[in-house]
């Protein structure tokens, strides 16, 4: 219930009261709103997370190879980094499809805005990873990254909230 609302019951309640009374009207009591239907288990936003997870495995694996690396040293390719772009670009269209699919819902909660936001950060860390220069660079732009993909499971798999 937004302050507000609060504001105004109390408002209205204090209104109603009537000091010789024993007992008052009933209050109409607003109900919050119910928590949208989760959409964890349907299989476009199943195939997201397991994409997102796949891809911060990969990215974190991308990680340790780096650790072991001086980080004062120039970046270096990263084996098999084409693929990975090409997966990452799929999921951040995957991300948008959600969006597009919980818009055309009417979904008023967070989540469509947040799979929009993903699917526009997904590119912009795949570019910096790219721009890197150097190593430790490199590593602090693909630790956004595994940020970022973690985020893209946990949206989807946590319990729904009502729209705040």
């Amino acid at each position: 219930m937004s302050c507000d609302a609060v504001a105004f019951s109390a408002m209205l309640w204090m209104a109603s009261f009537n000091p010789g009374q024993t007992t008052g009207p009933a209050l109409a009591v607003a109900q919050a709103p119910a928590a949208p239907a989760s959409v964890a288990g349907e299989p476009l936003f199943i195939d997201i997370v397991k994409r997102a997870r796949q891809l911060k495995a990969q990215t974190e694996a991308y990680r340790a190879h780096l650790a072991k690396t001086d980080q004062a040293a120039a970046a270096s390719p990263l084996k098999g980094f084409d693929a990975f772009a090409g997966r990452i670009g799929d999921l951040a269209a995957l991300d948008m499809k959600g969006h597009v699919t919980l818009k055309e819902r009417g979904a008023v909660d967070d989540l469509k805005c947040i799979l929009r936001g993903i699917s526009q950060d997904l590119p912009e860390k795949l570019t910096a990873v790219r721009a890197a220069t150097t190593i430790k660079a490199q590593d602090l732009a693909l630790r956004d990254m595994v940020y970022l993909l973690n985020d893209n499971v946990e949206v989807i798999t946590a319990p729904p909230q009502p729209a705040a």
